[in-house]
């Protein structure tokens, strides 16, 4: 789960990470007021998508960048103005871009040089990871490419936790002096804090600023969040917001399917992660492309089949449905009577492929010959791939 960069403010001031005051808005007025109550001159508006790139985006409206520096409250009216209700496209969002629904109105600061630093958990050695870098405000994967030498890595002992030295080695690193160290190293160790108490995935400042008065800022923010734990966190889950969030994605999840939406035209449900990666990957080599990822889990129940039916069948550009099924857990004869129900409670007028294998085969096989649908069936996983493929091509 992600959220937007004025509910990142939120968390940082809760839990001591230095961050410039400011304020959502969702309409002009809301704007105006916000700005007014920050007391300053100058105001910076931020577009509030989740998407990354907003100051180098466009406004299908043709107005030019979703982050703008403002000297008077009006004019922070009037910028917002401009950006609600109007769709962003930036390099992140694709051409179909995102609907700007709130701003954020932020105090401006004065910034003597800018850094990078993330908090995210390395699969490699299975623990926390802190990335930072003097090169802050641009883009880090371009950075990691042509210098390496300039991106520095720690990694945390999953329960002794950020240690004061280690904040201080990284301190010294991005290249802080006298105060500037204490300072730094005091909002490394909240921002881990943060990290873990939140059961976040990622926490990434970008950039990171130091002030002429030698102040260590986070300026801006993007948290991932890890959904399994959410349950521990209801205030953050209540931070959700659905609107920027693919809808069959949304959907999926209210029945515990584990769904990510693609581009191609073969809808795929399968149980189990790997065997899902598995059939797409069979799915591009047989010529094809895959609308989805659908995980159904081991223990799918007839209800969570038909809703899942009914998911792929929502995305027009679904041509044909292949259901990949390993019986382990999950007996074939019990899915296979789970399709059949949910085949027939659905308008299902594309072709259906299906492949079953493992516990209870056979019968399952004679359940699914035997419903009257008009389904193809395969026994192997690169002969429904290339069905699939094939009867997308005849269409």
């Amino acid at each position: 789960m992600n959220i937007h960069e004025y509910q990142a403010k939120a968390l940082f001031d809760k839990f001591g990470v230095a961050t410039p005051r400011g304020i959502a808005a969702t309409s002009g007025t809301e704007a105006l007021t916000a700005a007014k109550s920050l007391g300053t001159t100058q105001f910076v508006v931020k577009a509030q998508i989740h998407a990354g790139g907003r100051g180098k985006g466009t406004f299908k409206n043709g107005f030019q960048g979703g982050v703008h520096l403002v000297d008077s409250p009006e004019k922070a009216q009037e910028t917002a103005e401009k950006m609600l209700g109007e769709v962003l496209v930036t390099h992140q969002t694709g051409e179909d871009g995102k609907l700007v629904r709130q701003v954020l109105i932020a105090e401006t600061i004065d910034i003597e040089k800018e850094y990078y630093f993330a908090i995210l958990v390395d699969r490699e050695t299975e623990r926390p990871s802190i990335i930072a870098s003097r090169e802050g405000g641009v883009e880090i994967e371009e950075v990691a490419e042509k210098h390496p030498e300039k991106i520095f890595k720690e990694f945390v002992h999953p329960t002794m936790g950020l240690q004061p030295y280690q904040a201080r080695k990284l301190a010294n690193q991005l290249g802080f002096t006298g105060k500037q160290i204490r300072k730094a190293s005091s909002l490394f160790l909240a921002m881990y804090k943060l990290f873990i108490e939140c059961d976040c995935s990622m926490v990434e400042v970008n950039p990171l600023v130091l002030t002429p008065d030698g102040d260590v800022l986070a300026l801006d923010a993007k948290f991932g969040f890890d959904d399994n734990a959410l349950f521990r966190h209801p205030d953050i889950a209540a931070m959700r917001d659905p609107e920027e969030e693919d809808p069959r994605e949304v959907e999926a999840s209210k029945f515990d399917l584990n769904y990510i939406g693609l581009d191609g035209n073969i809808g795929c449900m399968v149980n189990g992660a790997g065997l899902a990666m598995s059939t797409m990957d069979i799915i591009k080599t047989c010529g094809g492309d895959p609308a989805n990822f659908l995980d159904v889990g081991g223990g799918a129940t007839e209800s969570q089949v038909k809703e899942a039916f009914r998911i792929l069948l929502g995305d027009p550009k679904v041509k044909a449905i292949l259901v990949n099924i390993f019986g382990g857990i999950m007996q074939c004869d019990v899915i296979a009577q789970g399709i059949i129900n949910a085949a027939k409670t659905v308008d299902l007028n594309i072709p259906l492929i299906v492949r079953l294998e493992g516990t209870n085969v056979e019968a399952g096989r004679a359940l699914l010959n035997e419903s009257g649908l008009a389904l193809i069936t395969a026994e192997t996983l690169a002969d429904a791939a290339q069905k699939a493929v094939d009867s997308v091509s005849a269409a």
